[in-house]
């Protein structure tokens, strides 16, 4: 396992936003989402304290559908095919349903709004983490195998110390949540948020 220093880690949160997890947002209408993936913020939310309290940076990345001239949410085609209940407003820049879980208030110092699975896809997340002097990423949040996985090799090739919290992810079926987790171990360390905390801790 990496040596842990808390001032250059920064705990990267993907996607755990109202429109994703909260009842009456655009994946609860559409019935998409998983029980696993509403367990998250609770469990994210002590690692979040934690990495402020020993003085390190918290960032959250914001799924974000931009409309056209019409007003239409741009929608990517593989994304329609994948959700095609998504509709007119769900994650609309600066809406609720964009926004970071409740849970999550106050505890998030940088939110990058994104339009494709990574964080780091034509966002300004690389440079406000060299900027802040970040070296090591924790990566936590949805799905395992999508935003998760592409944020984690995005980090990997920007030369990153990478962890994922196993248990603070989810996917859309443990299967996919576990192979998605064992292809990771070669760019990443693989823990748990209490095992994370308490290596925070010590």
């Amino acid at each position: 396992m990496h040596p842990l220093d808390p001032r250059t880690t920064a705990l990267l949160i993907v996607d755990l936003q109202n429109d994703f997890l909260t009842p009456g947002g655009a994946y609860d209408r559409g019935g998409a989402v998983s029980r696993e993936a509403r367990a998250l913020p609770a469990r994210v939310a002590p690692v979040a304290r934690a990495v402020k309290a020993h003085g390190g940076l918290v960032a959250a990345s914001l799924f974000t559908l931009w409309p056209d001239a019409h007003g239409e949410p741009m929608i990517s085609p593989h994304l329609k095919q994948l959700r095609p209940f998504l509709a007119k407003g769900d994650f609309a820049a600066g809406s609720r349903g964009q926004a970071n879980v409740a849970e999550l208030d106050g505890l998030v110092d940088v939110s990058v709004w994104k339009v494709a699975y990574s964080a780091f896809f034509n966002t300004q997340l690389d440079w406000v983490l060299r900027r802040a002097g970040v070296s090591s990423v924790v990566i936590a949040g949805i799905v395992t195998n999508g935003g998760v996985a592409s944020t984690a090799r995005d980090a990997h090739m920007r030369d990153y110390h990478v962890t994922v919290l196993a248990d603070g992810c989810a996917a859309p079926t443990p299967a996919m949540h576990d192979a998605a987790l064992a292809d990771l171990r070669t760019v990443a360390d693989i823990t748990t948020c209490q095992g994370f905390l308490d290596r925070l801790a010590g």
